[in-house]
């Protein structure tokens, strides 16, 4: 099966890297290569760095830029971009784009175990090493897991899901994703589905957060973008929930803020002088032409800076 990703706010995105053709862009979430592929036939002499931690997306993109001499392709997490630019010969970049969340690949491929649609083993690793989502609903406490859902997955009813996993694992392992799915259904109140669809989202999304460590990798992959930009250049973000949305926002504004002296000095003593400009003021959303076409980018949201 080819890693087919469909991209959300595509043409904004790309427009906004505002690529030059002999420049040098990272692109850390690669997955399909669909924003990979659009930069790359924007450059001339340039250099495109497509990083995944996917071992499927690895493999796909690098067929399917053989050859491309404007082309690199690395395996390793986002929050490596530095390392991994260092190691290509590259000690800034013109521009940076990530992807975040996980792919319609990974979502659509059952045994990935990411979808409470398929019954798989449940998994959701996107590097397919370490901790599985298994052996977390499986060994940690209730009151862990109720917290992981809490925080991740915002979900009210998460210290009632978190005692139904408890209870459940007791007669038997948790083992697959339908398993999960109709414990978490069994947990929450009838009436729950019917108000917000199917009950598993917000819990497969915290799981999916906790096991790939994704929320402590984008704040360590923007800080270390920012640092790999050269002054002028781009690093365009694109989020799926309001978590991540929320630490690209603020960490954004940090690097766009200027004086911080209390408006009562006379004068400036902190000599803060803002770092960035955004692009976007308030970020960008999917046009409705495309929510009709792909219901997935629903809660997507573009936010853009360029270094100064």
């Amino acid at each position: 099966m080819g890693f087919v990703h469909r991209s959300v706010l595509f043409n904004e995105t790309i427009d906004a890297l505002n690529i030059r053709p002999d420049g040098v862009y990272v692109d850390g979430t690669a997955g399909g290569g669909g924003h990979s592929g659009a930069i790359l036939a924007r450059l001339t002499t340039g250099t495109l760095i497509s990083i995944d931690r996917d071992p499927d997306a690895i493999a796909f993109i690098s067929d399917k830029f053989r050859g491309n001499p404007c082309s690199i392709v690395r395996q390793g997490a986002f929050s490596q971009m530095e390392e991994i630019a260092h190691s290509c010969g590259f000690e800034a970049v013109d521009g940076v784009l990530l992807d975040i969340g996980v792919s319609s690949h990974q979502l659509d491929t059952p045994e990935r175990g990411f979808s409470y649609h398929h019954d798989a083993p449940l998994d959701m690793r996107m590097s397919r090493q370490g901790t599985s989502a298994k052996d977390l609903v499986n060994t940690l406490p209730w009151q862990a897991l109720a917290e992981i859902i809490s925080r991740y997955g915002e979900d009210k009813y998460a210290k009632s899901i978190a005692k139904g996993i408890a209870r459940a694992r007791e007669e038997a392992l948790i083992e697959t994703t339908l398993q999960l799915a109709e414990v978490i259904k069994a947990s929450v109140p009838a009436g729950v589905r019917r108000e917000q669809g199917h009950p598993a989202r917000k819990t497969f999304q915290a799981l999916r957060i906790e096991v790939n460590g994704e929320l402590e990798q984008l704040s360590k992959a923007l800080d270390a973008a920012f640092a790999l930009l050269k002054p002028g250049g781009r690093l365009a973000v694109i989020t799926f929930h309001s978590l991540e949305d929320r630490m690209v926002k603020q960490r954004m504004n940090s690097w766009c803020q200027g004086c911080t002296c209390p408006p009562e000095f006379p004068i400036c003593v902190c000599h803060n002088t803002p770092k960035a400009k955004l692009i976007y003021k308030k970020g960008l959303s999917p046009s409705q032409q495309e929510l009709e076409e792909n219901p997935r980018s629903r809660s997507a949201r573009l936010r853009v800076c360029e270094k100064l």
